[in-house]
């Protein structure tokens, strides 16, 4: 990649524009998390093959989707967030669910079984956040949970009987970040853009 597509993309008239990413704030887990899920997912991706399971690497809990926007706006956004001071998020997983269309499950999720008053409070310091810089506000109340699985099918798909979570550990999460989504060969690569301290 060349230095003006690193800091700006060529417009189409050859003039430059701003640089645009998808972009999402989350809440990292930690490792020791992420890699008894990964023995679980491998678990529940032979059971269940018609789900995309996530990699262990992408496990977050997602905050809040910014889209497809400007760099510079997400940027004055996680500045404006980080500006608020928000706190440490004591949580622990909970149990897992679903987001169904009729009988047919579209996402597959862990819930919190403690936190979540907390992480919904963060959340809506961000969606003001993003609302004041001028993104349409989210419609549907927010839900925070981690993402398992997404159905290949549109539609959604039959959701087999599915193991037991791992029992693990609450944890204090002291860090908010802004990713950016990247798709590379073997699905969506998330690349940290902003670390916000939780304190």
């Amino acid at each position: 990649m060349g230095t003006e597509q690193l800091g700006q993309e060529a417009g189409d008239k050859g003039g430059p524009r701003p640089l645009k990413v998808r972009a999402f704030f989350g809440v990292p887990l930690p490792e020791r998390h992420r890699a008894a899920l990964a023995d679980y997912l491998a678990d529940c991706e032979r059971i269940g093959p018609d789900f995309r399971w996530t990699p262990a690497d992408n496990l977050h809990l997602t905050v809040r989707f910014l889209g497809h926007v400007e760099l510079a706006l997400a940027e004055g956004i996680a500045e404006r967030v980080a500006a608020t001071n928000p706190g440490a998020l004591d949580l622990r997983l909970g149990n897992p669910g679903s987001f169904k269309r009729g009988r047919l499950a579209r996402v597959v999720w862990l819930g919190l079984a403690a936190g979540e008053r907390e992480l919904g409070e963060l959340a809506t310091i961000v969606e003001a956040e993003c609302v004041r810089a001028g993104l349409e506000g989210e419609s549907r109340p927010f839900h925070g949970h981690l993402t398992l699985a997404r159905a290949r099918p549109r539609d959604g798909a039959a959701l087999p009987s599915l193991p037991g979570p791992p029992d693990l550990e609450p944890w204090r999460a002291s860090e908010l970040i802004l990713y950016q989504s990247r798709l590379g060969r073997s699905g969506s690569v998330y690349e940290p853009l902003r670390r916000l301290s939780l304190s």
